[in-house]
């Protein structure tokens, strides 16, 4: 339910009435206040013990952390309104004031915000207040709240009390928190109270300008899922009924977040699109879309995502690996990111542009200096190029890289105050890669944090590196089929595959072989696709435009390139070939169908799969059923007809549609679903009872789809020659306004049974796909919470929540819990074929 907008008398602020349950998100916000707060420089404790999981990891508190809480818990802090607003929160679709994020480096984040709660009597307000971070108070000038958990990206709960006085109140409100990297910080107030509250926005602006506003922000989407060669196309919610002005930056999602483009606009009165033509032509990508809506004191911001390509074709292939590699090798030289990668392609290729050379010099250096997050990803390829190029590189250039090599902090037992992560599983491995490596390139120099000599640095890496390898060996990786990640584990494999001793080298070549199989299996039509232990929205909804994209062009010769240079241009720079096979997986020929099942990380994410040539569906078997969700992205289809026709279920792990937390709205799942795969057949029951969000959806990456029916419970898909199916026990609802529009489809209820269905041929074959459908048997009963479906012709394939999977009867366990996949072409194990597949 939305907080209702009260029609004040004209002169009078804005106001709104909050109902009990919901929130209050009517506020003046000031400017953000940061602040550089390192802590003292200590070793930390050593909490790694090889054994990765995803989700929340107790690494204990940081030097920051410790002197954050001996200084600001409780400290004097005046009230201050004299500070300028610098925009209005308004309600919409986040029942938090939130102000999500991520800093590299230990920053102390604080904002204000002001209101006027109105009441008709005196009155004590019962309210309860939910933060990552500290919150503080102020009831007509007086301290009235003080709640300073400052716990990281944990959520802390407590009730509140507020005096208020008859008439109108003037509240205070100051949040803070320190930010570690990615920073979950935001407040909640909800109400307790029966009798509602009247909140008023303290400020000098038309009733009007604002309901237009907090109708426009909220709505606001990219008119397409990819703009290929045209210009960016906003469409808002509403439309205006005057002039607005639009400040439109696109902002790419790199580590330099670079504005690619800046475009001032007018929205004009009663039209609800706006279109930029000035941005056009930028680099391919997933970039951000930061909008400015208004001007002044009245203004609200937005970002969201979109998509830009150049063409939606795949590069004409060329037909050897050695010459995919160059043609990478050019592009990346000319067009790859501000990164060190994009120098080792300069050297390979002798495009050398030396004002970019510098500047990505002097980033690099910077960041490794400065020890900022995920400064790991660029020392490996750091050293590969003091290691290869050192002698075409000039003396100077080549003394600043030594020098910082030498003075880095390489693991968490070295003295330091920085707010970088060890604990990850693609974090640990580009530590240990670096010390290694720093190492043996610097075998006499002594390296100042640790005071150990580059003999003794490369001793330590060979021992964890050990350590590392055994366990992923033994496990596979926890964060699977990741499009993200997968190119970060490549920053440390490809370098120890070229630089390592032979016994590490070896290793690191069997460990990108498997990647490499992993990637072409879930690789249709030159995109990369499936399950994945950790996804983002950015890569998700990216199609070709992942960093993850470009291996499979270079190794598979269908697909595309992009600016992405973290591990890429290693990979073709290097000697490494992956397996000769892996071109056949990644582009089945007609008529033929391949089926993998295997387990990766230490929870063993049992991984099933099955693709044909125009269709693949992928999905995580039976992993944490019931339990919190983090990243793992369990349901995935793929369609090979657009280089963006995808779809997936999952339960939203919070309220905004272009949030980033971890579950977000469409990556990840707040409650993990139980899932289960028999060929081309999925099964999911979500139990989202225990849930803010008592109902799942479905993404339809729309514009990749060239027909799309949604009738009752079932939504139909196809795109060229690949087909799909979803059906939902609880109907299926398409939102068709707003954030999502065109884009999400509903079904809602707190116990939902689902089942995704692929297919593949031409118009005829789809006709048949549809008649099947219609022919299938699909029942669920809430409960027992049992799925049921049974194709014409097949088997019955059940789906029982507590007890897991059968066909025709017979109990079905996944038993594959190897790392390594094991593959049945055609599905050829189901003998007669009266096992499936049931739709393909």
């Amino acid at each position: 339910m939305k907080t209702e907008y009260i029609k004040q008398p004209d002169g009078m602020a804005p106001a709104y009435s909050v109902a009990e349950g919901q929130t209050i998100t009517a506020w003046a916000v000031s400017g953000l206040i940061a602040s550089y707060f390192p802590g003292e420089p200590a070793p930390a404790e050593d909490r790694v013990n090889y054994r990765f999981i995803n989700g929340f990891v107790d690494v204990g508190d940081l030097p920051c952390r410790k002197a954050f809480w001996s200084s600001m818990v409780g400290r004097p802090l005046l009230p201050d309104t004299a500070w300028p607003t610098e925009s209005l929160n308004l309600p919409g679709s986040n029942r938090r004031v939130e102000f999500t994020g991520f800093w590299h480096v230990p920053t102390h984040l604080r904002r204000w915000l002001k209101g006027t709660f109105r009441t008709e009597t005196a009155r004590t307000l019962n309210l309860r207040l939910k933060t990552c971070g500290g919150v503080r108070i102020w009831v007509n000038g007086q301290e009235a709240v003080r709640f300073e958990p400052f716990k990281r990206n944990t959520e802390s709960t407590t009730d509140i009390k507020l005096a208020l006085d008859a008439g109108d109140n003037q509240i205070l409100v100051h949040t803070e928190d320190l930010a570690e990297r990615d920073t979950t910080w935001f407040f909640e107030l909800e109400m307790l109270d029966g009798e509602p509250l009247s909140v008023l926005l303290p400020v000098s602006l038309d009733q009007d300008e604002v309901r237009e506003l907090e109708a426009l922000a909220p709505g606001v989407r990219p008119a397409r899922d990819v703009f290929v060669n045209q210009p960016l196309e906003i469409i808002f919610g509403t439309a205006p009924e005057r002039d607005l002005p639009v400040e439109i930056k696109v902002v790419g999602h790199g580590h330099e977040r670079p504005v690619l483009a800046h475009s001032r606009l007018t929205l004009k009165a009663h039209q609800s699109s706006l279109t930029a033509d000035d941005v056009c032509g930028i680099p391919d990508g997933y970039h951000g879309v930061h909008m400015t809506i208004g001007s002044g004191t009245g203004s609200v911001t937005r970002v969201i995502d979109a998509a830009f390509m150049s063409s939606i074709s795949p590069l004409p292939s060329e037909a050897s690996l050695a010459a995919r590699k160059r043609q990478a090798l050019e592009y990346s030289a000319r067009f790859g990111a501000n990164r060190v990668g994009r120098l080792i392609a300069m050297m390979e290729t002798g495009h050398h542009d030396q004002e970019s050379f510098d500047r990505i010099i002097d980033a690099t250096l910077a960041s490794i200096d400065a020890r900022e997050d995920c400064s790991d990803f660029i020392m490996v390829p750091l050293l590969w190029l003091l290691g290869a190029y050192a002698d075409r590189m000039p003396d100077a250039v080549v003394a600043r890289i030594r020098h910082s090599v030498r003075s880095y902090r390489y693991w968490v037992d070295e003295p330091g105050n920085d707010a970088m992560w060890f604990w990850s599983e693609n974090h640990v491995l580009c530590f240990h890669a670096s010390q290694l490596l720093a190492g043996l390139l610097l075998p006499d120099e002594v390296f100042s944090a640790s005071g150990r000599t580059g003999c003794q640095q490369a001793e330590l890496g060979r021992e964890r590196l050990g350590r590392w390898f055994d366990s992923v060996e033994a496990h596979g990786l926890a964060e699977w089929n990741s499009a993200a990640y997968y190119p970060i584990d490549f920053i440390g494999l490809l370098a120890l595959e070229r630089w390592a001793e032979t016994k590490i080298s070896a290793r690191a070549r069997a460990q990108i072989d498997l990647i490499f199989r992993m990637i072409a299996l879930h690789t249709l039509a030159g995109v990369p696709a499936g399950s994945q232990g950790r996804a983002y929205d950015k890569e998700l909804r990216a199609g070709p435009l992942t960093e993850l994209a470009p291996f499979a062009q270079v190794a598979f010769g269908t697909g595309w390139l992009n600016n992405g240079v973290a591990a890429l241009t290693m990979f073709c720079a290097g000697g490494y070939e992956p397996p000769a096979d892996l071109a056949e997986l990644a582009a089945l020929t007609r008529a033929r169908s391949v089926e993998a099942r295997y387990s990766q990380g230490l929870e063993s994410a049992k991984l099933a799969l099955f693709k044909n040539e125009a269709a693949q569906l992928s999905t995580v078997v039976d992993h944490k059923t019931g339990q919190k969700g983090h990243q793992q992205h369990v349901l995935d289809i793929r369609l090979a007809g657009h280089p963006m026709a995808r779809l997936w279920v999952n339960h939203p792990g919070e309220d905004d549609p272009w949030g980033n937390q971890r579950p977000s709205y469409w990556a990840g799942n707040g409650i993990l679903p139980r899932v289960a795969q028999h060929r081309d057949v999925a099964l999911l029951i979500e139990d989202t009872s225990d849930a803010r969000h008592a109902w799942t959806h479905a993404y339809i990456g729309r514009d990749g789809l060239d027909e799309l029916i949604i009738e009752e419970k079932w939504l139909i898909a196809r795109s060229g020659g690949g087909f799909s199916a979803l059906w939902a026990s609880n109907g299926l609802e398409l939102i068709t306004d707003g954030p999502t529009a065109g884009r999400e489809a509903r079904s809602y209820g707190p116990l939902c049974g689902w089942a995704g269905i692929v297919g593949c041929g031409n118009d005829d074959a789809f006709k048949t796909f549809v008649e099947r459908l219609g022919q299938t048997t699909v029942s669920f009963d809430p409960e027992l919470r049992r799925l049921s479906l049974t194709p014409p012709g097949g088997p019955a394939i059940d789906l029982s929540y507590a007890d897991g999977l059968t066909i025709g009867g017979e109990a079905r366990p996944f038993t594959h819990d190897q790392p390594h996949p094991i593959l049945t072409y055609d599905s050829a194990a189901s003998g007669t074929g009266t096992d499936g597949p049931f739709y393909s």
